[in-house]
């Protein structure tokens, strides 16, 4: 794979890694706005943003990338090819975070669309290797049967993408509350398959106001009941509308 664009501190170590999984047929090169934007909300974090491991399937020159085929993708196969893929991405996580210095629990992993179903499913394979995950017009590959302890997950979602429907950041939430999973939903209205701004104001609030629940869990020194995933926290509307 490609070097990856890098974004470090001013001064000192860094206190955060955040890792940026874009879409298919971009490029870490398309995710430098959202760096910018994280960079100056996060002065102390290391951001970090990879080349999907393949070169786009119609793209001869190489430079637009996916994590992995869209070819006659199904329903039926996606889960494969996501699987297929996943162990060099958690290896070049885990050599990341050993290379800045940051650990498991204060990386988090912003991904767009096909980089969401990466990040979504790395931590469903991989409890814990990040502490959070904010999915970006993303889904599951296919819905968990288990939801990740050590890993609380953001969905973040246009309620009108006409790529990947909000509907199945919807599923995903219902699934993983049947799981006592730890997640939020927020859904921009008349928003499309973009990070578009309102959401991305919605993740930072999230990223700065949110406890997981295993955190509230360790306070206590015990495991509480926990809230349903998705459930409206204070700083939520009734319809999971984050209002920063």
């Amino acid at each position: 794979m490609n070097t990856p664009l890098q974004w470090l501190p001013a001064q000192g170590d860094p206190a955060q890694l955040m890792v940026l999984l874009h879409g298919v047929g971009d490029s870490a090169q398309g995710m430098a706005p959202l760096a910018a934007q994280l960079q100056r909300a996060f002065p102390q974090a290391a951001i970090v943003a990879p080349d999907g491991f393949e070169p786009l399937d119609v793209d001869p020159s190489g430079r637009a990338r996916q994590w992995f085929s869209i070819a006659g993708v199904t329903e039926d196969n996606r889960p494969a090819r996501v699987a297929e893929a996943l162990p060099a991405l958690a290896d070049w996580l885990r050599q990341t975070q050993e290379r800045l210095g940051v650990g498991p629990a204060a990386t988090a992993i912003f991904g767009f669309s096909q980089g969401a179903i990466m990040a979504l499913e790395l931590v469903q394979l991989h409890d814990g290797l990040a502490g959070r995950v904010l999915s970006f017009s993303g889904r599951y590959a296919a819905l968990p049967e288990a939801a990740p302890a050590l890993t609380t997950l953001h969905f973040l979602h246009g309620g009108a993408d006409p790529v990947i429907p909000a509907q199945h950041a919807r599923d995903a939430i219902e699934r993983l509350a049947g799981l006592q999973g730890d997640a939020t939903i927020d859904i921009a209205e008349g928003v499309g398959h973009e990070i578009n701004g309102h959401l991305l104001q919605c993740a930072l609030h999230r990223l700065t106001s949110h406890i997981p629940h295993r955190t509230w869990a360790e306070a206590l020194g015990a495991a509480p009941a926990r809230p349903r995933a998705g459930q409206p926290d204070e700083d939520a509307d009734d319809d999971g509308a984050c209002v920063p």
